[in-house]
């Protein structure tokens, strides 16, 4: 049992959902990054997702691609992330998972990848343009490290890509609140709620929601139905908005400070 599984054990027994904060590694630069997730550690966060840049990611909207564009203009790279996940280790236990496309683990190889994150401490993977059925591969060695490998399912999910999707996940399934790519909605349809329910008639496993989730509003709201909830652009662009600034850190973790409050007070499990 890995630290993402221990987490949600852990959530369940206290009747509590999680909070799951996306950040992109790199930016503004990679000693932030490090500082960014032992403060929202801090704060209260549940689970860190570290986005590793790529130039032509398949799910991520204008917010998270302009953050990826800088990452790697400073010459952020795989290795250099997993060496300050591996420093971020020294420091803190915080379960966390790389998503990344599939790309960039190709390029290094599945095999040699996973052991270069179990080396680092990496707990899980999501990658958004991999389906199950091309990876079979990398979760048989993600298994055999305990690792997570993270699916989605979409709002135009069939009962059988739900239930293939699931059944593959390992930690948690990723539910897409929306259609479409990432990025704050001023509003999240009130189908996300009905949907999420549905899935979870498919798997016992925790559920939780992401894309287009950035208000406390919103964040309380669909932790009433999910097992936790994903927070990705907001606050990328709030960590946009502050480059440059000598208090990012802490503006940034008090603004996520309010939508883990708002996480924290959807007591109880999703019926």
């Amino acid at each position: 049992m890995n630290r993402i599984d221990k987490k949600f054990r852990e959530l369940k027994a206290q009747q509590h959902k999680a909070f799951i904060a996306f950040i992109t590694a790199g930016d503004p630069d990679l000693k932030t990054t490090a500082d960014l997730v032992l403060a929202l550690e801090k704060t209260g966060v549940d689970i860190i997702e570290l986005g590793i840049p790529f130039s032509d990611p398949l799910a991520d909207g204008p917010i998270i691609q302009a953050s990826f564009y800088r990452a790697l203009q400073k010459g952020v790279t795989v290795k250099k992330i997993l060496a300050s996940v591996k420093d971020i280790r020294r420091h803190s236990s915080i379960p966390i998972a790389l998503m990344t496309s599939y790309n960039p683990v190709f390029r290094f190889g599945e095999e040699k990848f996973i052991k270069a994150c179990v080396k680092a401490g990496v707990d899980g993977l999501i990658i958004p343009d991999l389906p199950p059925e091309e990876a079979i591969d990398l979760r048989r060695l993600a298994q055999q490290h305990d690792i997570s490998t993270v699916f989605f399912v979409a709002p135009t999910s069939t009962d059988e890509r739900i239930k293939s999707n699931t059944k593959a996940s390992s930690g948690f399934v990723y539910y897409v609140s929306l259609t479409g790519t990432t990025g704050t909605q001023k509003a999240v349809a009130s189908a996300v709620v009905k949907q999420i329910k549905r899935i979870k008639q498919f798997t016992p496993k925790p559920v939780c929601a992401g894309f287009g989730i950035s208000t406390p509003q919103q964040v309380q709201d669909i932790g009433r139905a999910a097992d936790g909830v994903i927070v990705g652009s907001a606050i990328v662009k709030v960590i946009d908005a502050l480059r440059g600034q000598s208090d990012l850190v802490s503006k940034v973790a008090h603004y996520v400070h309010s939508l883990v409050g708002a996480i924290h007070q959807s007591p109880g499990q999703s019926k």
